[in-house]
């Protein structure tokens, strides 16, 4: 005999597979549920453990994005190495057309390479006269004359390599003002220029610091009618196509930039 005479007969129970699963209480949202009027039934619980989920941290995807951008950026400069620091040693270079001038100012610092270039102007009828300045005495100067040696100061030596290579005394021009920086020392030569009634510089410097020397000039004659020219030594090592190889010229680099920052925010 069949258990069920029709399908029809049988209706399944909504809360057969909960029971023999073994659950307490009765599946949300159950026909139980609704005919108790809003009654709260025992609901199920499931204690099955949860995956955790994966957390979203912005500090971490800006870090990430950070280190790939210092990622490129080392390809970059990697690939890109030479003419960066080519355009760097450049930018310190000014070196504008020599045309005859009233004067030659040969700037202290390093007078070997700068005194040359000086003197070959001046065989050259660049200029009728060189002048430089009067550099502090380094420390302990006073002590060692007081022990009876006699040190011979930085514009005395230039006026000797002067003279050996073919400058007149009477050309070269210094002053007893003492000068500590490329500011002074544009300083003293406005003076001069403006008793003499010059009114065209030819400055003789290193190739690094050229493009200070011009700035610092330019600001310090101002509005005066003078024409400046700024010109590098042709018998200095530097070369902004190779300056990092060398330690010397690194250290120069380096140094000419703290100072044009710190010219910048003082005088410019």
């Amino acid at each position: 005999m069949p258990l069920f005479k029709d399908k029809t007969d049988y209706i399944p129970d909504p809360n057969l597979i909960s029971k023999w699963m073994g659950w307490q209480g009765r599946i949300p949202g159950s026909m139980d549920d609704q005919a108790g009027g809003g009654k709260q039934t025992e609901r199920y619980c499931d204690n099955t453990p949860i995956e955790p989920r994966g957390f979203n941290f912005p500090r971490l995807r800006i870090w990430k994005s950070i280190l790939f951008l210092l990622f490129i950026s080392y390809i970059m400069l990697s690939y890109f190495r030479v003419p960066i620091l080519t355009s760097i040693g450049n930018y310190l270079i000014i070196d504008k057309p020599v045309k005859k001038a009233d004067l030659i100012v040969c700037l202290m610092g390093k007078p070997v390479e700068r005194g040359l270039a000086a003197a070959r102007l001046y065989k050259s009828g660049c200029a009728r006269n060189i002048f430089f300045a009067r550099v502090e005495f380094p420390n302990g100067y006073e002590d060692l004359r007081a022990k009876g040696v006699n040190y011979p100061e930085s514009r005395d030596l230039l006026d000797r390599m002067l003279q050996g290579l073919g400058v007149p005394k009477s050309a070269c021009i210094t002053s007893d003002i003492f000068v500590c920086s490329t500011y002074e020392e544009a300083q003293v030569v406005r003076d001069i220029s403006l008793k003499r009634e010059v009114t065209s510089l030819i400055i003789i410097t290193s190739p690094t610091h050229t493009r200070r020397a011009w700035l610092t000039f330019n600001k310090v004659f101002g509005k005066d009618n003078v024409r400046i020219s700024v010109v590098p030594t042709l018998y200095s090592d530097f070369r902004p196509d190779n300056w990092w190889k060398t330690d010397k010229y690194l250290q120069d680099v380096i140094l000419e930039y703290q100072k044009l920052f710190y010219y910048y925010i003082k005088y410019l």
